[in-house]
């Protein structure tokens, strides 16, 4: 496989987890609040996992001529999981306290 190749599939895995990982969060505010740890909260915890190799694998294979074009999928990624950690902080410290 070409690093092209692999570089564009590494940025669509790296949006993709960190969608998923907003979408588990944002998933928590349609349950009520469980005493232990929920299957979301697992899918979270994996896909932040699974990120940082393959950000990785996409900064090695990324082309830094065209410096745009390699910076989109990781500002897009940066501002899903920025969103998903201020969501997540919301959701345990104030969402549960007042429900």
């Amino acid at each position: 496989m070409r690093g092209e190749q692999m570089n564009r599939i590494s940025g669509r895995i790296i949006i993709g987890l960190s969608v998923l990982a907003l979408l588990t969060v944002v998933s928590g505010y349609f349950q009520a609040p469980q005493p232990d740890e929920g299957t979301a909260a697992h899918i979270f915890q994996l896909s932040i996992v699974a990120l940082v190799p393959t950000i990785l694998l996409f900064l090695a294979t990324a082309d830094w001529q065209r410096p745009l074009r390699s910076a989109r999928p990781l500002l897009i990624t940066a501002v899903a999981l920025v969103l998903a950690f201020a969501a997540l902080y919301y959701l345990e410290h104030d969402y549960y306290v007042g429900h």
